[in-house]
């Protein structure tokens, strides 16, 4: 995968997120900065990495999101190969489900 980014700025938006104190204030500061298309976007890319990590198929995955096949295969790479946030998140907030 592509070496990790790590601008002050892009540092800087982290600590913003980590500030965020609920679901709420979360929603509301993504709705803030992103366009409609851009939420769109992370959350299907979202919604491919919880499938995958159900075991769900790529046709299944496609069907049920929209995503391309190039999509669902980068959230796959990114998930075995990338720098591990997918693969924590997924783990944290679905323990029970195995890849």
């Amino acid at each position: 995968m592509a070496k990790r980014i790590e601008t002050p700025v892009l540092k800087d938006l982290s600590k913003a997120l980590l500030a965020l104190g609920n679901e709420d204030d979360c929603l509301d500061f993504l709705n803030d900065l992103l366009t409609i298309k851009e939420m769109n976007a992370i959350s299907q890319r979202w919604q491919v990495a919880t499938m995958l990590k159900s075991g769900a198929t790529y046709s299944d995955v496609c069907d049920t999101t929209g995503a391309s096949s190039a999509t669902i295969s980068r959230v796959s790479r990114c998930i075995e190969n990338g720098e591990g946030g997918y693969k924590r998140l997924l783990d944290r907030l679905y323990p029970e489900v195995n890849e």
